[in-house]
């Protein structure tokens, strides 16, 4: 059976990959029945996107699913959801968000709490790195990502 740190991995691997694209180091899978069945990568530069981040990504790239699906699903992010993106994780019911860090982030941790999500922030090293690199270097991009 994979472990989660296989999952985050995943999740850290799309976010090198948004990176090398000259995008933002978030990345994120949907796993069911311990396979990844979605993966994503926020993309909102490379593809003039106002709304693909890692979360949304991945959800998209799971393609259509029946509701129960999403249910019994776990959302795997290198950063903690924002509004969007917890929107669609309660929208589509997705019971489990398994977070890398949410240091250089604080999304909707809470919301998604208060409506029945368990959330679990790691604090992984090497996600928090990630973006307080991509941070320092790119802080306009940054604030542009978080609707600042």
């Amino acid at each position: 059976m994979p472990s989660a740190d296989l999952f985050l991995q995943a999740a850290i691997q799309e976010a090198l990959h948004g990176m090398a694209e000259g995008g933002i180091p978030i990345g994120s899978v949907l796993v069911h029945n311990n396979a990844i069945i979605g993966r994503g990568h926020n993309r909102r530069v490379q593809k003039n996107s106002a709304i693909l981040h890692g979360e949304m990504d991945a959800l998209e790239n799971a393609g259509r699913q029946p509701a129960r699906i999403y249910r019994e699903s776990i959302l795997y992010t290198t950063l903690s959801p924002c509004a969007m993106c917890s929107g669609a994780i309660l929208l589509y019911g997705i019971s489990r968000v398994i977070v890398g860090e949410n240091r250089t982030f604080m999304g909707e941790e809470e919301l998604l709490r208060s409506r029945g999500v368990i959330v679990e922030v790691l604090e992984n090293e090497e996600c928090i790195r990630l973006m307080e690199d991509f941070i320092q270097k790119n802080p306009a991009l940054w604030n542009e990502d978080i609707g600042v």
